[in-house]
């Protein structure tokens, strides 16, 4: 007969062995998987902001992190962190170097990294990763090799310039209201080329080069235009009754919320403002990429569209709208709206890819597109469309006919011209001087500098 001793010894290593399988299903800690360490390979350091490392364990949390850190091919190392955490899931470390001694000139170090969870298998299971550690601590150097004389308020310039830095991450143009605008590289490596736009609407306007290295150096440079402030119109329109139980109830009705019933001034500031800002994010959305890899070249003809057009509303015109003597609301018209006879041609001047081509709101049937250096042409009202999304239309062609679609009253075309996503002046792209003084003279200026000839200038007449 067992023994009462060896009964009890026998149940409690039944009542040990419930506990830890108990303990199994309702925690992590048997818990078999690593840590994991999130980071690169090979981190870039300026050697003054910290490194950040990224740590995770789904099981049953982080324990201990020992960090160190030593030079290439050498087995002393410096321990910058060697503490224990009450088992995190997620940690992030920011990882201070230290400062190196007088005059020392070391570019790379080695960072190990120990993480240990508090999991029972194993006695903790442990992860291990060795980062090449690279320190740069030179800025990029900026050179802006050519850009146009001035910029206008609501018009277009170019810039040419070059970047050197061997750890270069990013490069871009960023204005004073952080508009950013993307650059293409020109001509060969390290030299870069943008159309930037100055907005009408802003009375203020400066753009600066930034380019950025993967160790977190910035370098900034100013692009020095000659500023030109502009005055554009503004009108004062009295709504009339017909307008409003109109065109405007109609967009209302078509786009407006369904499970409300909009007063005839609620459509209005609905179609005015709401409708108008998403038709506007369309465009915006769809005119901000630049999608080549390289320019080497840019030629562009004059957009004139509707032949024997007339000008018959202006560009960036501020609209204020009154009823019975009270404002209502107000918009900026960013086109040129040009009319001629009912249902007249629309001609690309200009070869293209068609990016938009359907109904939006107040533009109604809208086409969209791109002629290369983050330019593009906008055609709005129309009737008919003669070409689709994603087609490649030849100089020349026939795109489409004017019309009354969206919110226009009578036959016309809503014609605009995007700069990454800005609305330019139209007029600047209808003026063969201004092309050339502002576009191709900066490019061949640069051009010259970068291949050290004297290249020929580009003749407009001869563009596609």
């Amino acid at each position: 007969m067992m023994s009462r001793t060896r009964k009890i010894i026998i149940k409690l290593a039944i009542f040990l062995v419930f506990i830890l399988a108990l303990l199994g299903a309702t925690t992590n800690v048997f818990d078999a998987s690593k840590p994991e360490i999130i980071a690169e390979n090979i981190i870039y350091s300026n050697s003054k902001d910290p490194i950040l490392i990224d740590l995770k364990d789904k099981g049953s949390g982080i324990k201990n992190v020992k960090i160190s850190l030593k030079q290439d091919n050498n087995n002393t190392s410096t321990t910058l962190i060697d503490d224990k955490f009450d088992n995190k899931n997620e940690l992030s470390l920011q990882v201070n170097l230290p400062k190196p001694a007088y005059k020392e000139k070391i570019k790379s170090y080695i960072l190990d990294i120990y993480v240990k969870d508090s999991s029972w298998w194993n006695f903790g299971n442990v992860a291990k990763k060795q980062i090449k550690l690279i320190i740069d601590d030179m800025s990029p150097k900026i050179n802006i090799l050519s850009n146009s004389y001035q910029i206008e308020q609501g018009g277009a310039a170019s810039v040419v310039f070059s970047v050197d830095d061997a750890n270069l991450d990013e490069v871009f143009i960023q204005t004073n209201k952080d508009k950013i605008f993307k650059v293409t590289p020109f001509v060969k490596q390290g030299f870069y080329t943008s159309l930037i736009a100055w907005d009408a609407k802003e009375e203020e306007f400066r753009a600066f080069v930034v380019a950025k290295d993967k160790a977190g150096n910035v370098s900034k440079e100013r692009i020095k235009y000659y500023l030109l402030n502009r005055k554009y119109r503004v009108s004062k329109i009295n709504l009339s009754d017909r307008f409003l139980d109109g065109k405007i109830k109609d967009l209302a009705e078509l786009y407006g919320p369904k499970d409300k019933e909009l007063t005839r001034f609620e459509q209005f500031k609905f179609v005015n403002e709401t409708l108008r800002i998403s038709n506007e994010d369309l465009i915006h959305n769809f005119t901000t990429n630049v999608p080549e890899d390289i320019i080497e070249d840019f030629k562009i003809n004059l957009f004139l569209p509707l032949k024997n057009g007339k000008k018959v509303a202006d560009f960036a015109d501020h609209r204020y709208y009154y009823y019975d003597g009270k404002e209502v609301s107000q918009s900026y018209h960013m086109g040129l709206d040009l009319a001629s006879i009912a249902r007249a041609p629309i001609i690309s001047n200009n070869s293209g890819k068609v990016v938009f081509a359907d109904e939006n709101g107040i533009y109604g049937l809208n086409l969209i597109l791109y002629h290369g250096f983050g330019l593009y042409s906008l055609y709005g009202h129309c009737t008919d469309k003669y070409t689709e999304k994603d087609e490649e239309v030849s100089l020349n062609s026939t795109i489409a006919t004017t019309g009354v679609s969206g919110l226009a009253l009578g036959d016309h075309l809503h014609f605009g011209v995007l700069v990454q996503g800005v609305e330019v002046r139209p007029e600047q792209w209808q003026d063969r001087r201004w092309i050339e003084n502002n576009i191709y003279k900066v490019l061949n200026d640069a051009k010259k500098t970068i291949l050290g000839t004297n290249n020929e200038t580009i003749d407009l007449s001869k563009s596609r």
